[in-house]
């Protein structure tokens, strides 16, 4: 029905009321159930004519019955006011032959009562009887974690035709085999009594401002259960009011990571960017387009996204303008787009001459390592020469930093990607000694949600049913979320005297393995396997890629020292002098000119002694 109708029949149904409950209020008074009193016909008129006047003008009908809570009932008594006052001013005080002056006391209370009723009833009819019987199978809902939050995600519940409130759990033992809304509740301890008791399929956390620690501790034991888990947003979106069904997601990769986010230094982060000039290149990969987010909100002067694709830097370009739209115009920083190739020397030195920023955040690279294994040719040129151009055009212009985002695998890399990365490090370690421009490096693991990773794989895999394809089962990693490697570099910049390399405490390395089956075990969904060849998704292993590592390091010695930051650490790597590197730069830079692959790469293992390739490149290089 439109909006407009269902308004209207809840008017009927108000008028209604309105006559019942004054032929009721004279009974009442008189004392007799009278069919008839002639002082009716003086009072529903006007009772009538006054109830239209007060629901018009206050919006009673703008509510929704079916989802009518405490909120209706106070506009409804906040209406019966405006009612009674009137209907008190001519029958109570005025005084009508035929009318009780005592039913303008009772009428207007009878009417409330009844308003209250008719949409306890209507929700009640809508919700719990309609949703109950709608032709389907519902299913089974366990909500764990009942304070507050839980209560109104119980109370969203009711408006969902598939879902129902089967069972709930609580830390608190003080609930312990009590009910509520005849729904029991259980302790952590009991959730396998609890699940097997009601037949539960999905599990909803309401646990919005928990540790990430203690969140991962919930989901590993609600893991080994064939149910689904959702959760709500984190808890600054409770605060705004966003606790229904629709506000739950799947429980993301990050909350499986037992590790709480690193919290940024405001200092830091304001000593890096505020009133300069600051360029990203890479603006619109992954790690680029957060770093913009992040540094404009820092109010720098002006914005330089310097990037190559131009589908790419259209789509951070427009992002950005939205974002500064929003801000104070005083504080919205000058946004200016380059597209262009970091590589290409000119055209980085024009970029650089013409802005002459302050502050430089290199981003820019490939990264995919069996591409680069592949086109190991295009993969150092662009990553090692692009840092080269940025890092000389640096020095020539006075920029005061350049941080470069560099990678894990740059630590006894197996893979052309890592090795090149090394040298980018050793590009900017050995320029440290030599200028007065302030050069650093930033390693981190595998960043989650970013091009390649390996989580919107699986989740895809599992979506179509399978199997998740596992390159090793011992491969592990190190994860962090986007925002952290963002806030990591601009910190990193505020930090940098020179020459450093700053890792991230991490935590510990996840298992690739375990975390594929705890996504297909919170999908609701269980493994295929020898013990049980009837479940949903297969996790099959299709071997190491080439240039892959079963395990990923962050420091290439052991001497980390502390920082500003508790959960940054610092390390001064051994480098090659200048003069040696320039030497050996050029004879690299010969053989990507004759496209002599192997030679590039020779040159490349001279400057990496560590790069051990694990996979013969006979045949797998594809720019010989």
């Amino acid at each position: 029905m439109p909006r407009w109708r269902k308004s209207a029949i809840m008017l009927a149904l108000d008028m209604a009321l309105v006559v019942g409950s004054s032929w009721l209020a004279f009974c009442l008074r008189i004392g007799v159930l009278d069919t008839w009193r002639p002082g009716l016909l003086y009072f529903i008129p006007t009772a009538l004519a006054v109830w239209l006047i007060c629901s018009m003008t206050t919006g009673l009908y703008r509510s929704i019955a079916r989802y009518s809570d405490r909120g209706t009932m106070m506009t409804i008594g906040r209406v019966m006011l405006f009612y009674a006052i009137p209907i008190m001013a001519v029958f109570l005080f005025g005084g009508i032959y035929d009318v009780p002056r005592t039913v303008a006391l009772i009428q207007p209370i009878l009417l409330f009562i009844m308003l209250c009723l008719l949409r306890i009833v209507i929700r009640y009819l809508l919700t719990d009887i309609v949703n109950v019987y709608d032709g389907g199978d519902a299913s089974r809902v366990l909500i764990y974690g009942f304070g507050s939050v839980g209560m109104r995600l119980a109370s969203s519940l009711r408006a969902e035709p598939r879902l129902k409130l089967v069972a709930i759990v609580d830390d608190d033992e003080g609930k312990r085999g009590g009910m509520i809304n005849s729904v029991p509740v259980y302790t952590a301890a009991q959730i396998e009594e609890a699940i097997a008791s009601h037949g539960v399929t999905d599990v909803l956390l309401a646990l919005p401002n928990i540790s990430r620690a203690r969140r991962r501790a919930v989901i590993e034991q609600l893991e080994c259960f064939q149910v689904r888990v959702r959760q709500l947003p984190e808890v600054h979106d409770v605060i705004a009011g966003k606790v229904a069904y629709s506000d739950l997601r799947e429980v993301q990769v990050e909350d499986l990571l037992g590790r709480d986010p690193v919290q940024p230094d405001q200092v830091l982060l304001d000593r890096s960017i505020g009133s300069k000039c600051v360029m990203v290149t890479g603006a619109g990969g992954s790690i680029g387009s957060e770093l913009a987010r992040q540094i404009a909100a820092l109010k720098p002067t002006t914005l330089v996204l310097v990037e190559m694709s131009e589908v790419a830097l259209y789509s951070i370009e427009q992002e950005m303008s939205y974002l500064l739209g929003r801000m104070p115009a005083g504080d919205a920083p000058r946004i200016i787009q380059e597209l262009a190739n970091v590589a290409d020397g000119p055209s980085t030195r024009r970029i650089l001459d013409r802005w002459k920023p302050d502050v430089i955040f290199h981003a820019a690279a490939y990264k995919h390592v069996p591409i680069i294994e592949i086109n190991p040719l295009a993969g150092i040129r662009n990553n090692i020469f692009a840092t080269v151009n940025l890092a000389k055009g640096a020095v020539a212009c006075r920029a005061e930093k350049l941080v470069l985002v560099s990678t894990d695998k740059a630590v006894r890399p197996t893979n052309i990607m890592g090795a090149s990365k090394r040298v980018c490090e050793l590009v900017l370690q050995a320029l440290a000694q030599e200028s007065e421009t302030v050069f650093a490096m930033v390693r981190f693991g595998n960043v989650l949600g970013s091009s390649g990773s390996v989580v919107p794989r699986f989740a895809r895999q599992i979506r179509e049913g399978g199997p998740i394809t596992l390159t090793h089962a011992d491969v592990t990693r190190y994860f962090m979320t986007i925002p952290e490697a963002s806030q990591l570099v601009i910190q990193a910049a505020a930090m940098a005297t020179g020459g450093e390399v700053f890792v991230l405490d991490m935590g510990s390395p996840v298992k690739i393995v375990d975390l594929a089956r705890s996504m297909v075990h919170l999908a609701g969904l269980s493994i295929q396997s020898e013990s049980n060849p009837t479940g949903d998704i297969e996790i099959t292993e299709v071997g190491l890629r080439p240039g892959e590592k079963l395990y990923e390091e962050l420091l290439i010695g052991n001497n980390p020292e502390p920082t500003d930051h508790s959960r940054i650490m610092r390390a001064q790597e051994s480098f090659i002098g200048w003069d040696q590197l320039q030497e050996t730069l050029v004879e690299l830079g010969a053989a990507l000119d004759e496209g002599d692959a192997r030679s590039a790469i020779a040159v490349v293992r001279s400057l990496v002694p560590e790069y051990q390739p694990n996979a013969c490149r006979d045949g797998a290089v594809g720019e010989d």
